[in-house]
């Protein structure tokens, strides 16, 4: 669901972007004024696509991106939904998209090919802006959501072992190690970035026999509702978190990148448009990893249209009104 390693290369994404007629997407009809921010409608006349990758949470910060472009006066067409990390990176680089909510693990390591992420999510998001630049790409300040790795245990579970941190982890599977199995995606299990890099970084070695791989939908429910594995491996702004009473363990060493999000613009646009920065920035300013998981859950969850989810809470936070 969310590529963490690059698939392709840019110019042939760029070609297939080119040939595929990004601009043909489903204009946003939706009737919305502004509320806090947008007064004055100062995008009236601007034409504007969107665009997110194919997540609920991605295609949600898309359609709020869309709506808050919209209630500030432009036209606005639809283009999330597409498939994958990198073309939806290249409809922005590339200039047939306007701008996305993008994450700045996934830039500084698959689109820019670095392999040891910053630590620091803020020095992460500026090494990521000042790069970006030379590729056509304007990020805009993160948000303190975070969609990065993370191991999680059923609360129920975790009333006995009382696991706190992935120091916690590596300290039981020294004392029990036939306690620690672990539910992980194929990909996870053999990358650095992923569960051997995490446990030499924590001092850990699991044996094989306590490592299952399978598909990332069905770890939730192996963690929640069986006595398969103890751990599993999820996205810390995963809707299903809250919903299976999973507790999520902290990363205390700070292993695994960080993955704000944070509005990625074609440059051009920014400067055509530069009014977009400040209709964004109270916005993002209140995206958090906790929001994010509600706001998936209603998706993921209740089954819900991201659509509706994101103007929902923009209306309920006052930022555009319905008209």
């Amino acid at each position: 669901m969310r590529v963490r390693t690059g698939l392709a290369s840019a110019a042939a994404l760029a070609l297939l972007l080119t040939g595929c007629g990004l601009k043909s997407g489903s204009p946003l009809v939706d009737e919305v004024e502004p509320g806090s921010v947008g007064k004055g409608q100062p995008l009236k006349g601007a034409s504007l696509t969107v665009t997110s990758k194919n997540f609920s949470e991605n295609i949600i910060l898309g359609h709020v991106m869309g709506l808050v472009f919209k209630a500030a006066g432009a036209e606005v067409l639809d283009r999330t939904n597409l498939p994958g990390s990198i073309s939806a990176r290249e409809a922005v680089a590339q200039g047939e998209a306007d701008a996305l909510y993008d994450y700045t693990g996934t830039a500084w390591i698959t689109y820019l090919g670095h392999a040891e992420p910053i630590v620091d999510p803020q020095e992460q998001w500026k090494a990521v802006r000042d790069e970006d630049l030379g590729h056509g790409v304007t990020w805009l300040p993160p948000a303190t959501l975070d969609n990065t790795y993370a191991l999680a245990i059923s609360k129920k579970n975790n009333a006995r072992y009382k696991l706190k941190t992935l120091s916690d982890v590596a300290e039981l599977a020294k004392k029990d190690p036939k306690a620690v199995t672990v539910c992980v995606e194929n990909e996870f299990a053999s990358r650095d970035d992923g569960l051997p890099g995490m446990q030499k970084k924590y001092g850990m070695k699991l044996p094989a026999s306590n490592i299952q791989k399978m598909d990332a939908g069905i770890i939730y429910t192996q963690v929640s509702e069986s006595d398969s594995c103890l751990l599993g491996e999820v996205y810390t702004t995963d809707g299903r978190i809250k919903a299976m009473n999973l507790d999520v363990l902290e990363d205390d060493k700070q292993f695994f990148p960080n993955y704000n999000a944070a509005p990625a613009l074609h440059t051009k646009t920014l400067e055509e448009y530069p009014e977009i920065a400040e209709l964004l920035a109270p916005v993002t300013k209140k995206l958090t990893t906790q929001l994010a998981q509600e706001l998936n859950s209603k998706v993921d969850v209740d089954g819900q249209d991201p659509h509706e989810v994101a103007k929902d809470w923009l209306v309920e936070e006052g930022f555009i009104r319905e008209g």
